[in-house]
């Protein structure tokens, strides 16, 4: 299944096994009662992974926050990672990606009315965010890359695993990338699997489906990636399909991001000529980078090229010294997901149900009616 995306480093397992000791008497801590997973009176989504990155909690966040905005107030809490900065921060729309971290910075852009806050303690951000002199008429907050803060107990717990690298076939850090064992999947509420491509068969869901393993509390979705037009990042030029890609276009595919693979095979159905220059992920571009993309840039002779990157990658090369020569050739590309199964209005409503019931007035009328 995982067609060469994962890499084990056998000989790290030593390390793995440590690593693992240490993890799992961390859980049992919070199983047992001796550290404290804190419930709040407002409905709180968890959207993470037990991975190191690349598994797609942004996409699936920003799907979130368009399925919730229409009838509620929404607000992110994210942990800001890489910011330069530390506490509690609301984002407005002055505040810079340095101050609250690309993704963020990403997602306030995309949706200007949320509230979006970064807070590496997560407790102490929802405490912040369900203040009506901070954050008024808060209705739900989703939680980014949550999963292994356990001080919060969200209603929701939203796993997410990369069909390209199914937990069950990685291994713990150090060795593969794995943040904790394979059974801390027993507190997701719900688990998707992304990236998943549109061709699977049924076959190919009931193995996943078996070796899951999933308790019958816990629901199981499949999501695939969805790209949306590519977008001028600083020219005024009008977006640009992919399918107006040529299959002689030279493209120069410019990402930093933990798994680049998956989009480097999906526009090489586009274009058969594409060099990938790929940093790591969250990688902070410098002007001796900004030197290395135009060098490598020209060396793409022709009048057909194009420079794509992500709409993370984005918001870190926009105050990159480029010339503007190569600036007019460079497009971000969104990336949206889709469910498989026909299973988009089942997991909306399971979202919405919960809001719904959990919502500060419905838990006020609850009480009203109690008392």
């Amino acid at each position: 299944m995982n067609n060469g995306f994962i890499k084990i480093n056998r000989w790290l397992y030593p390390l793995s096994f440590l690593y693992g000791i240490g993890v799992s008497f961390r859980n049992r801590l919070f199983d047992w009662g001796i550290l404290i997973s804190k419930s709040f009176d407002i409905p709180v989504i968890s959207i993470g992974n037990i991975t190191v990155g690349g598994t797609g909690k942004t996409p699936h966040t920003e799907y979130l926050i368009k399925l919730l905005q229409k009838e509620y107030k929404v607000a992110v809490l994210s942990r800001g990672y890489k910011r330069k900065s530390k506490g509690f921060i609301l984002a407005d729309e002055t505040t810079s990606m340095m101050k609250i971290g690309d993704e963020p910075y990403q997602m306030k852009k995309k949706f200007p009315s949320i509230y979006m806050a970064v807070d590496k303690n997560r407790c102490h951000g929802i405490e912040l965010l369900s203040n009506e002199k901070i954050a008024p008429q808060t209705d739900v907050i989703l939680l980014d890359d949550a999963y292994q803060h356990r001080y919060v107990k969200p209603g929701i717990n939203i796993l997410l695993t990369d069909y390209h690298r199914p937990i069950n076939e990685d291994a713990l850090l150090p060795a593969g990338r794995l943040r904790e064992p394979e059974s801390g999947k027993n507190r997701a509420n719900i688990v998707i699997f992304t990236k998943c491509p549109r061709d699977l068969r049924p076959m190919d869901f009931r193995v996943i489906i078996k070796y899951m393993d999933l308790y019958p509390y816990q629901k199981l979705y499949f999501s695939t990636l969805k790209y949306g037009a590519l977008t001028p990042v600083f020219s005024k030029a009008p977006k640009r399909e992919l399918e107006s890609l040529e299959k002689d276009e030279k493209i120069l595919l410019l990402t930093g991001i933990a798994s680049p693979q998956q989009l480097l095979n999906d526009l090489s159905a586009y274009s058969s000529q594409i060099t990938p220059l790929h940093f790591a992920d969250h990688h902070q571009f410098t002007e001796k980078d900004a030197q290395r993309i135009q060098h490598i840039f020209n060396t793409l002779k022709g009048d057909k090229r194009i420079l794509i990157t992500t709409e993370k990658d984005a918001t870190r090369i926009v105050h990159l010294p480029l010339n503007e020569e190569i600036k007019e050739h460079i497009y971000a590309l969104p990336v949206e997901i889709e469910f498989l199964l026909g299973q988009e209005e089942q997991f909306n409503q399971n979202i919405i149900n919960y809001v719904r019931t959990n919502s500060r007035n419905s838990i006020l009328f609850k009480k009203e009616n109690a008392h």
